[in-house]
């Protein structure tokens, strides 16, 4: 039934949609991402900022464009002349935002019909900065959930949790955007700008918190926890906690607690870290019912 037959248009909310396209995304994850954030939404963005980083593929462009052209929500393409990583992307989206709050989106996850409402409705109610959720990870069917994971609520679980982990879900974040930028935006820390934007954020007092309820399928593929290792992404992590050490946002003995524990666990097989992270960092498995949908 269309709108003309009677059925209301979701209505819209001052917020804008922000997400970043590079070579090796898909045109079909693409819309299909999109779409989960604008036609199956019950509240949707008042604009979409779309950062091209880099030249993509003519499939891709040819479907963004076409996106464009029959979007119910304004779209603004940011394209930049060269890839230059997701942390100049989003800054350079963020520059493009014309709204007061951004949220965040992957291009190839999948956000539930009632995310982008019950966000809103939470970050009004209690004032806040940021607001992420939990997280469904998926292989390849969105309905197939593999493991949950549930974010630490409440400030002080947060400031706490971001000690020794990132605190929020990136692809779930929802955002003011003056406060990103006042900590500096994105900046470049291997896989973790945004672990690092919110330790800054934390540290300058942004009010915060999540919603543990699994609002956005997010999309891991095979080999994932392997990739989540390695000689790189350790280096990664040793400047990450070097980084929060100097700023004073832990200790010399959690520096070096910190470090110990990621070098052993980023150096096993991916199997036992699939394991570990599922268990001790995600915060549950499907059916747990402490991370059980809706909670």
């Amino acid at each position: 039934m269309s709108v003309s037959e009677g059925v209301a248009a979701p209505q819209r909310a001052p917020f804008a949609l922000l997400i970043s396209v590079y070579h090796r995304d898909t045109s079909e994850l693409l819309l299909t991402a999109l779409n989960s954030c604008v036609r199956e939404q019950t509240l949707i963005p008042a604009e979409i900022v779309l950062v091209k980083d880099g030249a993509v593929s003519r499939e891709l462009a040819v479907a963004i464009a076409e996106f464009v052209t029959t979007s119910p929500v304004p779209v603004q393409i940011v394209t930049l002349p060269e890839n230059r990583g997701l942390a100049a992307a989003l800054n350079a989206g963020l520059e493009r935002v014309s709204c007061e709050f951004a949220a965040r989106m992957d291009a190839d996850d999948v956000s539930v019909p009632d995310r982008f409402a019950t966000q809103w409705q939470f970050l009004q109610q209690h004032g806040l900065d940021l607001v992420g959720t939990g997280m469904a990870e998926f292989v390849s069917d969105p309905d197939t959930v593999s493991t949950l994971r549930v974010p630490p609520v409440g400030a002080e679980r947060i400031r706490a949790h971001a000690r020794t982990h990132a605190p929020f879900n990136h692809p779930t974040m929802m955002y003011r955007v003056a406060t990103v930028q006042a900590v500096g935006g994105y900046q470049e820390m291997g896989t973790m700008e945004d672990y690092w934007l919110a330790v800054r954020m934390l540290l300058a007092g942004a009010k915060v918190d999540n919603i543990a309820r699994p609002l956005v399928k997010y999309r891991v593929g095979q080999g994932a926890y392997s990739r989540r290792g390695g000689w790189q992404v350790l280096r990664t992590e040793w400047r990450m906690q070097r980084k929060m050490l100097q700023i004073g946002f832990i200790s010399p003995v959690e520096f070096v607690r910190n470090c110990l524990i990621k070098m052993v666990y980023r150096l096993l097989p991916g199997e036992v870290k699939r394991f570990l992270f599922r268990k001790f960092v995600a915060g549950g498995l499907p059916g747990d019912k402490k991370s059980a949908p809706g909670s």
